[in-house]
């Protein structure tokens, strides 16, 4: 087996090796040679080679999302790594532990007008769990070092400067990598190399002094009576769930929820929680009030004297505008490692799962008494009889395709959502309990959605669906440019000719300049894009055509497939906003 004859690219790959991170996502270089020699070389290593970087990081996260534990990603020096910074916010922000491993220029050549070099180190230090910034190697090309930083060698010979180097770069490195298994964030780890960057050796010269993660399994002590006694006397409790992974909540948690009259479970498409007694479609229950005649009675009423939260970001905005203004009395967040006052009126942050918790918290002695649930769950029928009535009714739109998209989904499908108009028209509609789905809600960015998707599906034993709208699909259209997409993947592209959210914001009109630059009107079609790389496409633009489509678009086949459904671009918005209107 090969190794890079240079000592930090070697302990790069034995403290991963240590930490047992098997998955590389590598994009093509000359810098980060090294690295490349290093992973591929060694059969422990499942490496992945994807050119583009800002697809290689989204990608990346797909299969750290998935396997729940940190993913390597390795790039050249430059501006490659600038390429990571989407993903890597979105990592930040939804606590999946990315671990960028950039190949660096020496330090003596920054900023001199060498090619490819740019001021790497501490380069997402906003939006990073850590960042190790190693020292360069002086026994390897001894004579560059001597000639442009004989300053390195005044104390001490060449090998005893390079044992210091070792043990600081052995220190950062295992900080960095713990700090991905511990505390599920990000890392960046920043390795500058001199040439030559191809030579190897047949035995590793360096060996890594490890430290592995303390054992972080459990959970915090905390003194349930208090959290008890409040919950049992509170007569009115709401349950908010924003992103959470499929199979956290066990079953009788979810039904000692669901058939508390003191409880509404307010869930999201992304929560992947599920019952009849739930309230799926948030916006369905709250738009009516903000139209009432009584909305500030509705309000009060619908407020809550303890706020649940677990999870993690929540799409609705509506929600979080009426929590916001009409504060509970407590809010309680579960996470073991971070709760965002995302309401404002956070007052507890218990650090254990959510799971455990709830299980210590619900099933001690009776419940109080209230017709919160009752009277919540009378307007959620009359929403949904009024939802069916509409869709009866309106045009081809938007609203009646996902309707009919969600009805088609096999059982057991990973779902991707899109951001923006995808993820929420998803929430209005119920969905199978079997379903896994996900949407990149960290930063709610529409850049990564395809490639993150494909990452995901890598792993994961079923189908994969992509659902995404038209600026999504084709911004992150290089997600669909390497030879890891597999024969059951399959996209649905609604092409509405441009942003359509824009058109349901406040300060839309109908300018020439409102088209260009914000909704940012076109003509495309995702056809000759899908054929390039593979897929099988076919486009409809009417109901019968989509659900006769959905019938076979499923089915085994030997190529990854592109569904598009064009949607008329002037009447999405009325027909959305025409729906709040009739179920109010």
């Amino acid at each position: 087996m090969k190794h890079s004859s240079i000592p930090s690219a070697q302990l790069v790959v034995q403290h991963c090796k240590a930490k047992k991170l098997r998955n590389i996502v590598i994009s093509p270089g000359s810098r980060n040679a090294p690295l490349i020699i290093g992973f591929t070389e060694d059969p422990y290593f499942t490496c992945y080679s994807i050119v583009d970087e800002r697809s290689a990081a989204f990608f990346a996260l797909g299969i750290a999302q998935q396997l729940k534990e940190p993913v390597a990603l390795v790039c050249t020096s430059g501006s490659a790594l600038l390429n990571y910074y989407p993903a890597i916010a979105e990592a930040f922000y939804s606590g999946i532990p990315i671990v960028a491993i950039t190949a660096d220029r020496p330090v003596y050549k920054i900023d001199v007008g060498d090619g490819q070099t740019i001021r790497q180190d501490h380069v997402f230090d906003r939006h990073i769990g850590y960042s190790a910034n190693l020292r360069q190697d002086v026994t390897h090309s001894l004579a560059r070092v001597q000639k442009y930083a004989p300053q390195w060698l005044k104390e001490g010979t060449a090998e005893e400067n390079q044992s210091e180097i070792k043990q600081f770069n052995d220190s950062e490195l295992n900080k960095a990598l713990n700090v991905a298994l511990q505390v599920k964030l990000p890392v960046h780890i920043n390795v500058p190399f001199e040439e030559p960057l191809y030579d190897t050796v047949d035995q590793p010269t360096e060996v890594a002094l490890t430290v592995m993660p303390q054992n972080s399994s459990e959970e915090a002590e905390i003194e349930m009576e208090p959290f008890v006694e409040t919950w049992k006397n509170s007569e009115r409790k709401m349950v908010l769930v924003g992103v959470n992974a499929p199979n956290e909540i066990d079953v009788d948690i979810l039904e000692a929820l669901a058939n508390d009259p003191t409880v509404i479970v307010f869930t999201e498409t992304t929560s992947n929680l599920h019952h009849k007694n739930f309230f799926g479609s948030i916006d369905s229950i709250v738009a009516p009030i903000e139209k009432a005649s009584n909305t500030e009675e509705l309000f009060n009423r619908l407020k809550p004297d303890i706020l649940l939260t677990f999870g993690g970001l929540v799409v609705s905005k509506k929600i979080k505008a009426f929590l916001r203004e009409y504060s509970p009395d407590q809010h309680w967040h579960i996470d073991q490692i971070k709760a965002f006052n995302t309401f404002f009126s956070l007052t507890e942050h218990v650090k254990q799962k959510p799971n455990d918790f709830l299980r210590k918290l619900l099933f001690n002695g009776q419940k109080a008494e209230s017709d919160y649930y009752s009277y919540w769950s009378g307007r959620k029928t009359n929403y949904e009889a009024r939802r069916d009535e509409y869709l009866a009714q309106i045009e081809f739109s938007d609203l009646l395709a996902f309707e009919s998209i969600l009805k088609f989904i096999p059982k057991e499908t990973q779902v991707h959502l899109s951001n923006s108009s995808t993820v929420r028209y998803a929430q209005l509609f119920n969905l199978d309990s079997s379903l896994h789905v996900y949407c990149n809600r960290g930063t709610s960015g529409i850049d990564g959605s395809t490639s993150t998707a494909v990452g995901a599906s890598i792993n994961y034993t079923g189908p994969t669906l992509l659902i995404t709208g038209d600026l999504s699909f084709f911004y992150d259209s290089n997600a669909m440019w390497n030879s890891y997409i597999r024969p059951d993947f399959r996209i649905i592209l609604i092409n509405n000719s441009g942003g359509g959210i824009f058109r349901i914001l406040p300060g839309r009109d109908d300018s020439e300049n409102f088209e260009t630059f914000f909704e940012t009107k076109h003509q495309m079609s995702g056809k000759l894009l899908s054929e390039q790389f593979g897929f099988n496409h076919q486009i409809v633009d009417e109901k019968r055509g989509l659900e006769n489509a959905l019938k076979e678009f499923f089915l085994p086949s030997q190529f990854p497939k592109v569904l598009e459904v064009s949607t008329p671009r002037l009447l999405n918005n009325k027909i959305l906003l025409g729906y709040f209107d009739f179920i109010s």
